[in-house]
C-alpha cells in the first residue's frame, strides 16, 4: 500500500494521455503533478522532487531524451525512477532511453493496469535500496548503500538508480558469476520487460564512470558478469 505522500510527475503534452495517466494513478492514491513540455518538466522536477517521473519522448521545447539526460545529471533527481511512456516502439528507441538512465519503458497504447503495476514495482525496488546503512569497500571505491553515495579515491561519482543497484549487487556477490537474466531478475525485478542488452549498457556505464575498478567488472564469455576484487 502506498501513502498519499508518494508523488508522480507526469511530463506529457497530450492532455488526453496525461489525463488517463492521472486517473489510473490517482485511483492508487498517488499524488500527481503534470507538465506539458520538457523545460517545464525539468523545472518542476528539480524544484519539487517527485518520487517517480513518467516521461514522454516527443515533447515541445525539450524532448524526453534530453530531459532524461538532464535529470540524471542533476544531484536532486539523479536517483529518481524514470518510466518512459512513448509511442516510439522500436527497440533502438527503448535501448536509447535505458542508456540515458531511464528505469523502464512502456509503449503507447498502454494498459492503465500495467502502468500502475510498473510504477509500483519501480517504487518497491527503490524502497528496497533504502536499506540500513552499509558501506562496501573495494579498492579505492566506497559504496554507502543507505546514502546512495559512491566515492572513488575520495571523489563522489554520480550513478543512476539502476547503475547503483547493479554495482552493489555485483560487489556484494564478488566472485560469483551472474547471467544477464539473473541480473535483470535480481536488480531490475522479474516484471521488467526489457531485453538483456539493458544489462550490457549499464555495465558499460559503470566501467566508464568507475575507471578505478573497471577491470574488476569481468565479462564471463557466453555467460554474463562477475565482480573480482583483484584482477
Amino acid at each position: 500500500m502506498y501513502r498519499m505522500a508518494k508523488t508522480v510527475l507526469v511530463v506529457e503534452d497530450d492532455q488526453d494521455i496525461a489525463g488517463l495517466v492521472r486517473l489510473a494513478l490517482e485511483r492508487e492514491h498517488f499524488t500527481i503533478r503534470t507538465a506539458a513540455d520538457g523545460v517545464a518538466g525539468f523545472e518542476l522536477a528539480v524544484r519539487d522532487v517527485p518520487d517517480l517521473i513518467v516521461l514522454d519522448i516527443m515533447l515541445p521545447h525539450m524532448d524526453g531524451y534530453e530531459l532524461c539526460r538532464r535529470l540524471r545529471k542533476s544531484p536532486k533527481t539523479t536517483d529518481v525512477p524514470i518510466l518512459f511512456l512513448s509511442a516510439k516502439t522500436e527497440e533502438l528507441d527503448k535501448v536509447l532511453g535505458l542508456e540515458l538512465g531511464a528505469d523502464d519503458y512502456l509503449t503507447k497504447p498502454f494498459s492503465p493496469r500495467e502502468l500502475t503495476a510498473r510504477v509500483k514495482a519501480l517504487l518497491r525496488r527503490r524502497a528496497r535500496a533504502e536499506e540500513p546503512s552499509e558501506v562496501l569497500k573495494t579498492g579505492p571505491v566506497e559504496i554507502d548503500t543507505s546514502r546512495h553515495e559512491v566515492l572513488a579515491s575520495g571523489s563522489p561519482v554520480q550513478l543512476s538508480a539502476k547503475e547503483f543497484g547493479l554495482l552493489v549487487h555485483l560487489v556484494r556477490g564478488r566472485g560469483r558469476v551472474y547471467s544477464r537474466d539473473q541480473l535483470l531478475d535480481e536488480v531490475w525485478g522479474h516484471d521488467f520487460v526489457g531485453g538483456t542488452r539493458t544489462v550490457d549498457v549499464h555495465i558499460n556505464h559503470l566501467r566508464e564512470k568507475l575507471k578505478e575498478i573497471a577491470d574488476r567488472i569481468v565479462t564471463v564469455k557466453s555467460v554474463g558478469y562477475k565482480y573480482q576484487d583483484q584482477k
